[in-house]
């Protein structure tokens, strides 16, 4: 009989049958935790059931119309529920409703499918709509998605691919695949439309997302494959069904689908070709279908109102004459026939490791296997063997940057398959998935198409993921390579399968899910047919080379945590079968090696079962013990069924309390759960025994905990804006409301129970909660219009406001921002009361360090249109305003958002800080290098460079170009607005100054301010770059000196020196700049005519010790010479103000020391850091004096203080000769007016 005409295995009976909904049941769906069940029916309810047991744990009432269509989310989490009235019903994962019925469409809602990472839904409507929801806020989030016109457009399914990149929706008419991201459509094609006029009525994705399953109406009644890359029908369609398919499903591995169909019949076909396996036969009309979180079993429901569960049937399910065709030799035989087979063979080596390095990789000696490595390096640079093999020991120990460099050093040596391999697996280690399934692409190109070669690098690839903890997709992948593998006698497939079976079973059980961790160990165990592993740890030992893996014990270690957990999961007759099993198969060896274990299992064992015979006196530790065996699986309402149970058996006891509490903080029910505490605290402080008592000693007091909280919170808060907005409520709150709002949540109850069980509160964790609890998100904007300001929000409801002017953009940051997942919201318009001057001027000091901590500042662009291309935020007005500087400086955490709301560039990536495009753009845009714009440290630290970042900025309010730059400088002043703004900029420099001692901040030309005279009367003085003067080599320098020493005494140069040490820091208070400087009297001022020249003035100007030089001015300068002498009182003087770096560095030229600058005291000269040789310092200091500077022109005025005249260029002087230091001695401290 050929494959084609070979028949269905025909199935009649189901294995268990759900009974109790009184109505044809529409959908159902199953949960990842493999344990519970959730159906829908035309009755109005949902049941959430126990698959174990098969028992019903909750009747689901809310619905007032029959229930269509049900999703449970990925992660688990959640359940929505449509019906035929276009109500949605959001529920949490016991049940319990999270919403009320919401009326969010105008017809029947068909179909229900949450996105794979759990943060949105999708529902569809015969009123040709799909919307998307938020499971932050159970709201729609962003447009809804209109499928088009009439009742062709009727909506019967909608699905989300799994890497979530599409949303698929079937319509009566076409089949449209969507970007849900954007709400685009990407196609429409018509598919079962095209046959006959067929409706489109259920969709599935393969887990790859590389292709869509579709079945058609009774006009049609086949099962159609698409490719996703081309949208075309691949092969040929499953036929078979003769009425309307109402639904498909794919089992987890992608390799089986199941249809449900009007004919009465589910049928199981094989995808990679087609064929029924096998068909399931109802009663009646069969409405929904679905495969188990394991892929054993198929689920299936429909008219007769109930759910029955099918065994995906196994080889010895199938009929004689299809063995050949469907058999599986790992079913069919030992793994211990297939290892005599193999050990026969030669082993597809890919790695190139010498025997003494390999051996030490094998034994765990990973020192010894480095230093082995590296020598072969030392003495061979080229060898990218070497170099690959210590990357993999590097990934063994978690060095993931170290193993990188190591890969791409082989691979930049000469590219191999070893060198691809150590890639993929150091990428995984880093969590860039993307950049390592390249790797392992391109490690596939090495293979020569060696299909045991490719087999192991497939099973390597799985393992980096494994290790990584994408376990879902790793094991997803093994089971497929095992099911599609090219050679059936390889047994490299099933020892990763249970080797990731083992681990998946740890994990299980260090949670406590001891019934998920038995069936892990159980499917390990029945992967391994036999003890002895010796063979299979040598033939597979690239496994233990590269990850670490103890095959030798792998059989025993699996054995023996099945017996385990079964006896932990009072599962004790399936643990004492476990434990026969084990004993009848294990070899000698294996028995004497387990000898201690054993003794040990069967008292325990002995123990149980004495304890569940003897019913009368220890029925309370029976229930007990299956309370916590279902708290493991989180069967929450049967575990609190047992916890009654204890109670009622010995309700003096404070343990049953002790085992309820647990079971309802599990259950997320913590009210209750702090009343059971509080009962627990009372009986042990009210025990008779002085023993039971003492046990309160290991518990804190719920107040204790709540003044740890509240404590947190308020840290938390101290550097956080006193008014925010609930972007869940809309409502604008101070921080009484947010504390509030706080100690009402879920979040709080769950810390404050959880933390009761504990003496050590652990803070980390309450701090962890709390910060992630009140996390806010900045926005920075440009005012435009109307702002809404305090007193237009406060005691409303943002979003019911009439959305205009500056209301529009509040309604969309508060959605964007919930959207993103974010609670509270900051903005300047409305969050701060702009009339109260106290909270005003804390506001506007606290903003810089409130952008500091955001958890996100959004950028809004309005006049940055939708797809904008790069260069439209450089050109943006946002980019030209005062406070926007600090408002992208100070965030760690950064998005610019177009005018419509959508990412700045389609970037979608969670913080533009690490966008080099973005911040390229705007290092441009603002003349701040993109690093600092990335890691920005606030201070006085390059004083001068800051204030040209703010030179060419504008502000509405004159006083606010200072103001702004508060925060990038470190310091709080008071804020007085009406000040003008010379003076808010002058009192602004006199704090840097004064603070910093960095006297850079005086280099400026232009005019000067009322405020001092040393100062600039604008900021725009500071948009020039400061004048670069020459500087001396390292090699000049010597040269220098050794010719200034035959002219030039060292006495006299260490004079000058010491005469400059003894300058103190400049000081600058109430407006009075007191500056160290060396003075040089001016001796001459003649003015020099310049046709034309009306506005400013030049003089030629004459000082002792300095080459004549010219300036140019606005002021009117007092002519004189030697000859005409000018007024006592009224002398002139060119100054060049002191800078200790010339004194203290050999190397005052290079920018980044010149910038990381503070004053210290004054130093003796022994103590000077920079040359042991004191004399060579003094003479390297006289070389450095000699140089060109930028000179100050100073005036006297009566009372003997001085003025500085303002210059519109730098004033450049030099001293006549280097060798005359006389000429350079007048050093003074002037007050500068």
């Amino acid at each position: 009989m050929t494959e084609a005409e070979q028949p269905a295995i025909q199935i009649t009976t189901a294995n268990r049958r759900f009974e109790g909904h009184k109505d044809s049941v529409s959908a159902v769906a199953v949960f990842p935790d493999r344990r519970r069940m959730v159906t829908a029916s035309y009755d109005g309810t949902l049941r959430l059931w126990d698959l174990e047991e098969g028992a019903v744990l909750k009747i689901m009432k809310g619905h007032c119309n029959e229930v269509a269509g049900i999703a449970v989310s990925g992660d688990g989490q959640w359940i929505a529920s449509g019906d035929f009235g276009g109500e949605v019903i959001a529920w949490n994962r016991d049940g319990e409703p999270l919403t009320q019925l919401i009326k969010v469409h105008s017809n029947k809602v068909f179909s229900l499918d949450f996105s794979p990472d759990s943060t949105f839904l999708a529902s569809g409507s015969f009123d040709t709509i799909t919307k998307l929801w938020s499971t932050k806020t159970w709201r729609v989030q962003g447009d809804p998605i209109n499928c088009g016109p009439g009742s062709g457009a009727q909506i019967f399914c909608v699905r989300y691919s799994p890497s979530g990149e599409y949303l698929a929706i079937a319509t009566k008419n076409d089949i449209q695949i969507w970007n849900p991201r954007k709400s685009q459509r990407i196609v429409k094609f018509q598919g079962h439309s095209v046959f006959n006029r067929g409706w489109n009525y259920s969709l599935a994705w393969t887990p790859d997302s590389k292709q869509l399953v579709s079945a058609g109406s009774t006009s049609d009644p086949t099962i159609r494959i698409w490719d996703s890359s081309t949208w075309q029908q691949v092969g040929e369609p499953c036929k078979g069904h003769t009425d309307t398919i109402y639904m498909v499903a794919l089992n987890p591995t992608g390799t089986l689908i199941a249809s449900a169909s009007e004919d009465q019949q589910v049928h199981l076909w094989r995808l990679s070709d087609r064929r029924t396996i096998a068909i399931f036969k109802h009663p009646n009309q069969v409405y929904c279908v679905t495969f188990s979180a394991d892929g054993k079993h198929i689920f299936s429901g429909g008219r007769g109102a109930m759910i029955s569960k099918w065994a995906v049937p196994f080889l010895e399910d199938i009929p004689e004459d299809q063995v050949s065709v469907l058999k599986d030799p790992l079913r069919e035989d030992t793994l211990e026939e297939h290892a005599a087979n193999d050990a026969q063979q030669t082993d597809c080596e890919i790695l190139a490791i010498n025997t003494t390095a390999r051996n030490a990789c094998i034994t765990g000696d990973l020192p010894t296997a480095v230093r082995l490595f590296t020598q072969e390096i030392n003495a061979d640079g080229n060898d990218y063997n070497s170099y690959a093999n210590r990357s993999f020991v590097k990934a063994r120990n978690s060095d993931w940057d170290c193993a990188l460099d190591d890969a791409l050093k082989s691979i930049s040596i000469q590219p191999s398959l070893i060198g691809c391999v150590s890639e993929g697996i150091a990428l995984c280690g880093k969590r860039q998935f993307q950049d390592a399934m390249k790797a392992f692409d391109i490690a596939s190109m090495y293979v020569d198409a060696d299909l045991n070669k490719t087999r192991l690098l497939l099973l390597i690839k799985a393992i980096a993921l494994f290790n990584a903890n994408q376990r879902d997709e790793a094991i997803l992948r093994v089971q497929v390579l095992t099911t599609t593998r090219p050679n059936p006698s390889s047994l490299a497939c099933g020892i990763v399968e249970a080797y990731l079976h083992m681990q998946l079973g740890m994990d299980a059980l260090d949670y406590a899910r001891h019934n998920e961790a038995a069936d892990h160990f159980t499917a390990a165990v029945n992967t391994i047919g036999f003890p002895s592993m010796s063979a299979i740890h040598s033939r597979y030992d690239i496994f233990v080379v590269l990850f670490g893996w103890d095959l030798k014990s792998l059989w025993q270690t699996a054995h023996q945590n099945r017996c385990n957990v079964l006896l932990r999961a009072g599962r004790l007759p399936e643990a004492i079968e476990a434990y026969r099993y084990m004993m009848d198969r294990a070899d000698e060896a294996t028995k004497a090696r387990c000898i201690d274990w054993s003794t040990a299992f069967t008292q325990d064992c002995g123990m149980l079962y004495t304890a569940a015979i003897d019913l009368d006196f220890a029925t309370d530790t029976i229930f007990a013990n299956r309370s916590k065996a279902r708290s493991g699986e989180m069967l929450w309402d049967g575990a609190l069924l047992d916890v009654e149970k204890v109670i009622k058996v010995n309700p003096s006891s404070y343990f049953g309390y002790q085992l309820k509490h647990a079971v309802l903080h599990g259950a997320h029910r913590y009210d209750e759960a702090i009343d059971a505490f509080q009962t627990m605290l009372s009986k042990l402080e009210n025990a008779p025994d002085t023993q039971t008592q003492k046990l309160r000693q290991q518990y804190v007091n719920p107040s204790e905990v709540k003044g740890a909280i509240q404590q947190t919170v308020k840290a938390q808060l101290d550097d956080a804006p006193h008014r925010l907005l609930d972007t869940f409520t809309g409502r604008l709150c101070d921080r009484e409301a947010q504390i509030n709002a706080f100690i009402t949540s879920t979040e709080y109850k769950e810390i404050l129970s959880s933390k009761l069980m504990h003496v050590d509160l652990r803070m980390e964790h309450i701090k962890d909660v709390v910060a992630m609890y009140f996390r806010c998100v900045t926005l920075s904007h440009r005012w435009e219009g109307k702002e809404p300001l305090l007193h237009d929000v406060q005691d409303k409801v943002v979003d019911e406001l009439n959305p205009v002017d500056g209301i529009m953009k509040l309604q969309s940051f508060c959605k964007t921002a919930r959207a993103a997942g974010y609670r509270w919201g900051w903005i300047d318009s409305c969050c701060i009361d702009q009339a109260n001057n106290v909270e005003l001027q804390t506001s506007l000091n606290s903003m810089f360090v409130w952008y500091r901590t955001s958890a996100l500042t959004m950028v809004y662009l309005s006049d940055v249109p939708p797809s904008s291309k790069p260069g439209a935020l450089a050109k943006s007005a946002w980019n030209t305003r005062g406070w926007t500087v600090p408002e992208f400086l100070a965030p760690k955490v950064i998005r610019f958002y177009q005018s419509d709301w959508t990412p700045y560039l389609d970037d979608c990536s969670p913080n533009h800080k690490q966008s080099v495009a973005i911040m390229q753009e705007l290092e441009d845009a603002t003349g701040i290098d993109a690093q600092i714009l990335v890691a920005f440290r606030p201070g006085m630290i390059n004083a001068r460079e800051k204030l040209q970042w703010a030179s060419t900025r504008v502000t509405a309010v004159e006083e606010d170009i200072a103001y702004s730059l508060f925060g990038i400088f470190g310091v709080q002043l008071p804020i007085m607005y009406g000040e003008k703004k010379q003076k808010a900029l002058g009192r602004l420099l006199q704090e840097i100054i004064a603070e910093s001692g960095d006297i850079t901040a005086l280099d400026w030309v232009g005019t000067s301010s009322e405020f001092n005279s040393c100062l600039p009367a604008d900021i725009t003085s500071y948009e020039a770059p400061p004048y670069k003067l020459p500087s001396i080599s390292e090699d000049e320098m010597p040269k220098l000196v050794s010719s200034l020493k035959s002219t030039v005494t060292v006495e006299s140069a260490l004079k000058m020196y010491s005469s400059l040490d003894c300058l103190s820091a400049p000081r600058f208070a109430h407006r009075r700049l007191h500056l160290p400087c060396n003075a040089f009297p001016i001796t001459e001022v003649r003015r020099r005519f310049i046709r034309y020249e009306e506005t400013y003035f030049t003089y030629e100007v004459k000082a002792d010790g300095l080459r004549d030089l010219e300036i140019t001015t606005e002021n009117k300068l007092l002519q004189f010479s030697r000859g005409r002498p000018a007024r006592p009182g009224r002398s002139f003087l060119l100054v060049r103000p002191w800078d200790r770096r010339l004194q203290l560095s050999d190397y005052a030229d290079d920018t980044e020391s010149m910038y990381d600058f503070t004053l210290p005291s004054p130093w003796p000269i022994e103590q000077c850091p920079v040359d042991s040789d004191s004399s060579e310092r003094a003479m390297r200091l006289i070389i450095r004096l000699g140089q060109p500077f930028s000179a100050f022109l100073l005036a006297q005025q009566r009372g003997g203080e001085y003025k500085r005249i303002a210059s519109d260029r730098d004033i450049i002087a030099q001293v006549k000769d280097v060798n005359s230091v006389q000429g350079m001695t007048d050093v003074r401290t002037l007050e500068i007016l």
